[in-house]
């Protein structure tokens, strides 16, 4: 068994940083975790030297759409994963409006399998729900399927579950945990059509009306609503890109382990605001809408307060020509999981968030909060996913440094401080700073 010393770094782990160093094997392990004086056993075969790096838990990003199976003209497992690792992340859980759409078992099988041939980081799937399939909740392997995904916004195909009495059935009809997209139908088409008549003379509504048509009250009615409804079913929720201030009152502060409904921000949600609209243009239009400063400083806050409880991506990639036009024919998402804890790390900066804080809601409450197996923190035999970032190592986002396959990123000329310098999956070295390893393939998540 070969033992690799990640020698002399800042470990940021649990609450603290530290100086001290880790062991890693090729069995993928931990197995020394060396602070606080506490010597090595015996010889490693390997020495890497971290001097001046942070050592931080891989990144979990509970929250991506990498496209495969059906529309890997935009995006692929391979090309995702690619970047995935190259941004330090480790684990990812991938939403299931592909095509066909993961909301049957034989699809959901076929997604594992896609998964296990392509990842390169490890990795599982969401169900997702319709308003007429709760029946085979039951048949879901709950150690290997990372939840439901239940879409109460929008979606394509038959994935809006709009049904009363259909989300009481979601909502009833399992005890695993539900991740909901909250935005209401009916409120965005009344918005939708009043902007239509507003813009009726010009080719399309301008993207600055994008967070006026899917607003802060459409989000509001439809999580509070899926809050309800899960207090009253005594269900497992999990509010998605939560985008507005008000939303944040319907969850409790509190640490993840002790909640049952909990709250995700993501990236773009946290970087941008309304006035980012005027330069980016349709490259920040996503679902739910980047919103007012206001209500970006109120998801900061909330973090810190542990009312939020994950940082994620909502990374979704599409081709820059599929950007073309303003708030109602631009498509909405962005690619963000290469760049995700460099964001969170120049916020570190910025004096935002403690880096603590960072890996406690990129790496340690996702883990919890789902309950994956051995991951998610630096600790004796669990899996050795790790990331060295370095900081101190300007850096500015280039055309040519992106690994999506779409080829654009919204982040394109903004300059971070902090560097990802080694990305391990399993304690393989999938991501060494300027290369991935395009032939690893990572683990499936095991839950509970």
């Amino acid at each position: 068994m070969k033992r690799t010393l990640l020698h002399n770094a800042l470990i940021v782990n649990e609450g603290q940083t530290i100086q001290g160093s880790v062991v890693i094997t090729d069995q993928g392990r931990i197995a020394e975790v060396l602070v606080n004086g506490k010597p090595l056993s015996a010889p490693c075969e390997e020495t890497i030297d971290a001097t001046g790096c942070y050592l931080l838990p891989g990144a979990i990003d509970d929250h991506v759409h990498f496209r495969d199976p059906g529309l890997t003209h935009k995006a692929d497992i391979l090309s995702e994963s690619r970047a995935a690792a190259a941004g330090g992340v480790t684990s990812i859980m991938d939403m299931p409006n592909t095509v066909p759409q993961t909301t049957t078992l034989d699809a959901l099988e076929a997604k594992f399998d896609l998964l296990n041939e392509r990842c390169i980081v490890n990795h599982s799937a969401y169900f997702g729900a319709t308003n007429t399939n709760q029946a085979d909740f039951a048949r879901l392997d709950k150690s290997r399927v990372c939840g439901i995904k239940l879409f109460m916004g929008s979606s394509t195909g038959n994935m809006l579950v709009d049904r009363l009495e259909s989300l009481r059935a979601v909502f009833g009809g399992t005890d695993m945990l539900i991740a909901a997209h909250c935005e209401d139908p009916v409120i965005i088409n009344k918005n939708t059509q009043k902007y239509k008549a507003q813009y009726a003379d010009e080719d399309d509504v301008p993207v600055s009306k994008h967070p006026n048509i899917r607003s802060s009250a459409a989000c509001y009615a439809s999580s509070s609503l899926a809050v309800k409804l899960a207090r009253e079913a005594g269900a497992r929720l999990h509010v998605l890109h939560l985008s507005t201030a008000r939303e944040l009152s319907l969850l409790d502060a509190g640490p993840v382990s002790g909640k049952q409904i909990t709250g995700e921000a993501c990236v773009s949600h946290l970087l941008f605001s309304q006035t980012d609209y005027r330069t980016l243009g349709t490259l920040i239009k996503c679902n739910p809408a980047v919103k007012s400063k206001a209500d970006r400083d109120a998801l900061r806050r909330a973090i810190n307060a542990d009312v939020i409880d994950v940082i994620a991506t909502d990374h979704a990639p599409h081709l820059i020509t599929e950007k073309k036009g303003g708030a109602l024919k631009a498509v909405s998402g962005m690619p963000m999981v290469q760049f995700s804890l460099v964001s969170m790390l120049q916020l570190v900066n910025e004096g935002v968030f403690t880096i603590e804080k960072v890996v406690e809601k990129m790496c340690h409450a996702p883990a919890l909060l789902y309950g994956i197996r051995e991951r998610g923190f630096i600790r004796e035999g669990y899996r050795a996913d790790l990331v060295l970032v370095r900081p101190d190592r300007p850096w500015t986002v280039e055309k040519s440094l992106i690994q999506s396959k779409c080829g654009w990123s919204p982040l394109e000329g903004r300059s971070f401080d902090w560097q990802v310098e080694r990305t391990f999956v399993n304690g393989h070295t999938v991501f060494d700073g300027t290369q991935v390893d395009n032939n690893y393939r990572g683990e499936e998540l095991r839950f509970g």
